[in-house]
């Protein structure tokens, strides 16, 4: 089976709302707090958490090389998922709406501008953060719970991005 280019589009809020939120600044107005020395841009997403906690992580990830073969893909069932980019670097988002198994057809590619976070819905598809050209740090917020909230599957075919 030959492999199949999956282009990238820009990551926008309207394009990417039927997955999640895109968490950024643009379109927000904020508050000024703390005597005016802040701005606050508030409820930039929506954190599901199903009646299970609330966790923050930090993820150190390894820097992709191009071409990147997407072979795998997860979802968490139980919650929402975010990824803030703790850098300013571009990075692609991978997703395929909620279902049994994703809908290989249905796979999209954005690509965030380095600014720009995401928070996953409970139940869409995506491929793990991938970084490009060097190790970047996300800040994560998941939730926390004993139940397994993360299902994996491998796609059936061949699928890579090339270009940013």
């Amino acid at each position: 089976m030959k492999p199949e280019q999956l282009k990238l589009e820009p990551l926008t809020a309207e394009a990417f709302g039927p997955y999640g939120d895109v968490i950024q600044r643009k379109g927000v107005i904020p508050e000024i707090i703390n005597t005016g020395r802040t701005q606050k841009y508030a409820d930039l997403a929506r954190i599901d958490t199903n009646g299970g906690g609330t966790c923050v992580h930090l993820y150190h990830s390894q820097a992709a090389t191009l071409p990147f073969l997407i072979e795998r893909m997860e979802r968490h069932p139980l919650g929402s998922q975010s990824f803030v980019p703790l850098h300013r670097r571009l990075f692609p988002v991978i997703v395929a709406p909620p279902g049994d198994n994703p809908d290989i057809q249905a796979i999209r590619g954005f690509i965030s501008n380095g600014t720009q976070g995401v928070s996953f819905r409970k139940g869409v598809w995506h491929h793990s953060q991938i970084s490009l050209d060097e190790v970047c740090d996300y800040l994560v917020i998941d939730r926390k719970g004993p139940e397994a909230n993360c299902e994996d599957w491998v796609l059936g075919r061949q699928l890579f991005i090339d270009r940013v």
